[in-house]
């Protein structure tokens, strides 16, 4: 091979591996509207965010099948994926392997018995992104972690296919199924009833009102409560919300 012809491979290698790296790192952010793909999964063809147009959508990845850390996840997932869709929301998968994979993958996960959990289809659709096109879109391949593989991404993307939450989580870790359920109960209930949510917040208790958009406001705040709410100070006032105005999923999670 002549010289140019080694450097005309080399630059081609790092600029190769220069995009990949940027598109790796490119991730949509809270407020940013979701990626639209379209994609072959376990559960046929799929168009994002045509498909699921007025619901919740919960995009997550995981690193690959055939993994211990996956499988217990997956297991979670499929035995919650009734109580989302309660909520109104749909659960779709992603990893960087193929649909032969996949679907091998998940018929061994109905024999594993995990936790009490056992018997589960994994019914809800998970993407064949052997190209990375979808995870790159996501951020989802993060090369410090891992050039060809996707880390423990999800993505909470709301009816009008607007990111409203994201997460990561190593490779070692599995995920908070318990705060995955939490945080989209607080996005639900925030939005239905223009409150906040503070620290540690579980469904029934309270909730905290809009800080005031005016001196006047602050000052009746400062004077007393009102009616269905108090006030720790004007800029902080919490309320009660009745339980039938909070959206669960039955049983526990």
């Amino acid at each position: 091979m002549t010289r140019a012809r080694v450097t005309l491979v080399v630059v081609a290698a790092v600029l190769g591996v220069t995009a990949l790296c940027a598109g790796a790192a490119d991730l949509p952010l809270i407020g940013d509207p979701a990626p639209a793909f379209e994609v072959n999964t376990t559960q046929g063809p799929i168009k994002f965010p045509d498909d699921y147009s007025g619901k919740w959508v919960i995009l997550f990845s995981h690193p690959a099948d055939f993994t211990p850390v996956c499988t217990t996840e997956f297991m979670t997932f499929a035995s919650m994926n009734d109580q989302f869709r309660q909520l109104d929301c749909e659960l779709i998968g992603l990893s960087i392997d193929s649909n032969y994979s996949h679907i091998a993958w998940l018929r061994k996960i109905q024999e594993l018995e995990f936790n009490g959990m056992k018997d589960l289809r994994v019914t809800f659709p998970v993407i064949e992104d052997l190209s990375m096109k979808v995870a790159n879109m996501y951020g989802m391949v993060q090369p410090g972690a891992d050039s060809t593989h996707a880390v423990r991404a999800v993505f909470f993307i709301d009816p009008q296919a607007t990111v409203r939450a994201l997460m990561y989580y190593p490779a070692s870790a599995g995920r908070n199924f318990h705060e995955i359920m939490r945080l989209l109960i607080a996005l639900q209930t925030a939005d239905k009833h223009n409150v906040a949510t503070p620290a540690n917040w579980e469904p029934g208790d309270d909730v905290i009102i809009p800080p005031p958009g005016s001196c006047g406001t602050a000052e009746t705040r400062v004077e007393g409560a009102g009616d269905d709410y108090y006030c720790l100070d004007w800029f902080l006032c919490l309320k009660k919300l009745a339980e039938s105005e909070i959206a669960v999923p039955d049983g526990e999670w």
